[in-house]
């Protein structure tokens, strides 16, 4: 008599469970978390151009459109700065509602409720620090400087920050003595068309270097090789309309778009998601005005995925006619 075997609990495996999905490829890839995922070498030129500039000017400006890789880049030179320590080293974002009193001294809520007390803010928290250390280096990342009114955030400390003035003392609206160090570094992000750029111009251009990060098709290349993207003749015609849309920034800045935006990008189909999700909505409010233009990066991109079939070439009028 033949054995019986019951089987019981059966459950369907998915292609994830079998590792040949799409989650699967972007972890081997690094997909899921590219440009992050790659760190700089201590030889990368972009790493040691601009450790150079914060010796020299003790604070850098990274500015560029969405997705040229401006945040990662701080954060990667600013943990070779902090060397890994991160009681060296403060994140920051400034928004609208960013002041004085969050950025430099103010008084604060006290934990039991009980009332206000004075507290610093995270600069003159790190100033006294950099301070207290001398051959210790510090750093601040600042994402979006020109989000919020940096004279009204700096307030006193805007002069100071200048290299030329680090180690002057200078007294705070609380009566507090304070001086910036040589050994803290300011790292900032921003996107040019911010609003506020032209008063970040005026309050840093002297005392900072600004780095511009436009958008790389180089780098886009780069990312998609790194992330296992195997498709050869959807990443040239890919690489072709990345060139094509920036070309754009020049009459239009706002279209400008950065590699991060391809970031997860591991085949044909997360590449749609793409632009499903993100980029579609990108060209729609960018070319609003501009139907031309908008049905030229539309057409673009689908003929990214386009089969020889798609692309058969129809007869002129007068061929049809004879």
């Amino acid at each position: 008599m033949a054995d019986v075997i019951l089987v019981k609990d059966v459950r369907e495996l998915s292609a994830d469970d079998l590792d040949i999905g799409y989650a699967h490829r972007a972890q081997v890839s690094h997909g899921s978390s590219a440009p992050d995922a790659p760190l700089l070498h201590s030889d990368d030129p972009r790493l040691k151009t601009i450790l150079r500039l914060l010796r020299r000017f003790g604070g850098v400006i990274l500015s560029g459109p969405p997705g040229t890789s401006k945040s990662w880049l701080a954060g990667q030179v600013a943990d070779k700065v902090a060397e890994g320590h991160d009681d060296r080293r403060a994140d920051i974002q400034f928004h609208a509602s960013y002041q004085f009193e969050d950025f430099i001294e103010g008084y604060r809520p006290k934990k039991d409720g009980s009332g206000f007390e004075p507290r610093d803010g995270v600069f003159l928290r790190l100033a006294r620090e950099a301070n207290d250390h001398p051959d210790t280096d510090y750093v601040i990342v600042i994402d979006e400087l020109s989000r919020a009114d940096v004279g009204r955030v700096f307030g006193e400390a805007l002069t100071y920050i200048e290299r030329s003035k680090r180690g002057q003392t200078f007294e705070l609206p609380s009566g507090e003595r304070c001086s910036i160090p040589l050994n803290l570094y300011l790292i900032a992000t921003m996107n040019p068309l911010d609003r506020g750029v032209d008063e970040v111009d005026a309050a840093f251009e002297r005392r900072f270097a600004k780095v511009e990060m436009p958008p790389s098709r180089d780098l886009l290349e780069e990312l998609l090789g790194r992330n296992g993207f195997l498709d050869e003749t959807v990443q040239r015609r890919l690489l072709g309309w990345f060139s094509k849309i920036n070309a754009r920034g020049a009459q239009t800045p706002a279209a400008a778009i950065g590699h991060a935006y391809f970031a997860d990008v591991v085949d044909p189909e997360t590449l749609q998601e793409v632009w499903d999700y993100q980029l579609k909505h990108h060209v729609d409010r960018v070319f609003k005005y501009d139907p031309e233009t908008r049905a030229e990066m539309v057409n673009g991109w689908a003929d990214i995925f386009a089969t020889p079939a798609d692309q058969e070439v129809s007869p002129p009028d007068d061929a049809a006619s004879v």
